[in-house]
């Protein structure tokens, strides 16, 4: 494999197998909220941004502050959930320590807003190992739009040839594709299988089978 000039790495259900979490917590704040779905209901209207997803679910409320605090309730909840479990995804920091030693960038580009990018690179303790980080909160337009992609590459002044995306799911695997961007699918949320019929370029289990890939 030709290695790129940096990797774009998706968080939720990339850095971290979370997305298990991720829902449970939106069942139970919707449930809170008088919002009844089963997973699959919660499943299909799963994507976009936070703030796409809060006027999704409650079209009756125009006030953007009331929606984006609903937002932060959400995740408040997802944090509370998720911190005693936190873990990284088999060979995540040893990938990024041999990206560093390639002379590598490594960016992150998820639809977390700030308060959950800081839980999770702060919880792992590799901040250090990112140029440059994009959020959902800096975009209008959730995945499958490639806006987050194209943002992150404006960052770090890269192009799309430059570049190869880490990512788990198939609005991410869209977004990138769109973006003009390869795509290694990590099948932490979806088979192998399915990740290659989404249009990933590759497909790893882990990070640890990602860098026996690429580095050998």
């Amino acid at each position: 494999m030709k290695l790129p000039k940096a990797i774009i790495f998706d968080m939720d259900g990339t850095l971290v197998d979370n997305i298990p979490y991720h829902r449970d917590a939106w069942l139970e704040f919707l449930q809170q909220h008088g919002i009844h779905l089963n997973s699959s209901q919660f499943h299909a209207q799963n994507h976009g941004t936070i703030d796409e997803m809060m006027q999704r679910f409650f079209p009756q409320i125009e006030d953007p502050h009331q929606l984006y605090e609903l937002g932060q309730e959400k995740e408040r909840t997802y944090r509370e959930m998720y911190r005693p479990h936190i873990q990284e995804v088999n060979g995540l920091t040893a990938f990024l320590q041999a990206i560093k030693a390639k002379g590598l960038q490594s960016l992150l580009a998820t639809m977390g807003d700030q308060p959950n990018i800081d839980f999770t690179l702060d919880s792992l303790e590799i901040r250090s190992y990112f140029s440059f980080t994009t959020g959902g909160h800096e975009v209008s337009k959730g995945k499958p739009d490639p806006e987050i992609f194209l943002l992150s590459m404006e960052k770090a002044r890269l192009r799309p040839e430059e570049c190869l995306v880490i990512e788990d799911s198939q609005g991410g695997i869209l977004a990138a594709k769109r973006g003009g961007l390869q795509v290694v699918g990590i099948s932490t949320s979806e088979s192998k299988e399915t990740l290659l019929s989404l249009g990933c370029d590759g497909v790893v289990g882990d990070f640890e089978e990602l860098g026996r890939v690429m580095f050998g």
